[in-house]
């Protein structure tokens, strides 16, 4: 099978990420070489791909400009990210190197569903009851919650993981704020969402949720000066990426009640920590130390990602975006320089290749 003699190299590979994809691989149109390492991919291990046509690559792998070089030289033909960031990736340094994928949809409702596990474990206190009770402590003061019903929500960032989560919040008698650069007219009416400016979703809501891609353009979107003009004590969500929000002003905002919860799933510097076992070690990190004092913040380590469904989702997408590369397909799910795996780069739509994307 000419599908054995191609090596992919996975970078930064736990057990689980071994299981699926090995189970994926079995499937008689795959039948890839499969070579897993622990180490994070980056300039200084990207010489272990050596050998292999395509390397696969996770979240807190570092393509810069001199690993994707490095790959380069070495041979790589194809970045396979196995999720649907890519801001870790030097789009223009890959660009006439290195093609590169991704998985922009693996499981909506595993993102979407966990966000809404968030919200409601923050509100009414279940992670710190569940420790109290532990202790024999059944006293239930400091635990007051609010009704959702009535409340307003802003979700910023109306793509898959965005809508799903509007789609569950229809239960909840909540007004539903939105707001993102290519408005679906078609939610308007379905889920009885608002499209609004950005500043009016951060003056109005009561719960803020992110959920968008990192761009150059949106770094930092929480900040100092956004949060001013929030609700005082808005809670603030986010299971998308962690430099969407500056921490630093996170935790003033926290300080001032400004902010009464945050619900974090990703954060900023979160590479060194996440994904790991540091239970034998002090957080070196002082901003994350200092996040974790709240009781009214919940962090967790990426994993709202982490279902079943979804782990066999992005092991078949990522198996079979290889194979449509080694056919000489379209790259549905191809990532290039000029539109930046915009959803409104012509092709996208109806799912074919991006028009902008050359070998």
């Amino acid at each position: 099978m000419i599908h054995s003699k191609i090596r992919i190299a996975f970078f930064d590979t736990k057990p689980y990420d071994r299981f699926f994809f090995e189970e994926a691989n079995s499937e008689a149109r795959f039948g890839f070489d499969l070579q897993f390492y622990e180490t994070r991919l980056t300039a200084a291990s990207a010489r272990i791909a050596e050998g292999a046509k395509v390397v696969c690559a996770f979240v807190n792998d570092n393509l810069d400009a001199e690993a994707i070089r490095i790959l380069h030289d070495a041979g790589v033909e194809l970045i396979a990210m196995r999720c649907a960031g890519y801001n870790n990736v030097n789009l223009a340094e890959a660009y006439g190197k290195l093609r590169v994928v991704r998985v922009p949809e693996y499981s909506p409702h595993a993102v979407a569903e966990y966000t809404l596990g968030l919200l409601l474990t923050l509100n009414r206190n279940l992670h710190r009851a569940y420790c109290r009770v532990r202790e024999n402590n059944f006293s239930i003061n400091g635990f007051l919650g609010f009704d959702l019903y009535g409340k307003t929500i802003g979700i910023v960032g109306t793509g898959k993981i965005g809508r799903t989560f509007a789609e569950l919040l229809q239960g909840f008698g909540m007004k539903l704020l939105a707001y993102d650069l290519y408005p679906n007219a078609e939610l308007t009416e379905r889920l009885h969402l608002e499209y609004v400016p950005l500043e009016r979703l951060f003056r109005e809501s009561d719960i803020i949720s992110l959920h968008c891609p990192l761009t150059p353009e949106n770094r930092y979107m929480i900040n100092k000066e956004t949060i001013a003009m929030m609700k005082p004590g808005v809670f603030l969500l986010n299971t998308s990426r962690g430099a969407l929000i500056d921490t630093p002003a996170l935790i003033k905002g926290l300080k001032k009640k400004q902010i009464g919860a945050a619900g974090l799933d990703v954060y900023e510097e979160e590479t060194e920590y996440f994904f790991e076992d540091r239970s034998d070690a002090a957080i070196d990190d002082d901003v994350l130390a200092r996040l974790m004092t709240f009781p009214n913040v919940l962090i967790t380590s990426h994993q709202a990602f982490f279902t079943r469904e979804a782990e066999r989702n992005i092991a078949r997408i990522t198996l079979d975006n290889i194979l449509d590369y080694f056919y000489h397909r379209p790259l549905a799910n191809e990532i290039c320089r000029e539109c930046d795996g915009s959803r409104s780069c012509p092709g996208k739509a109806n799912g074919s290749a991006c028009r902008h994307a050359k070998a």
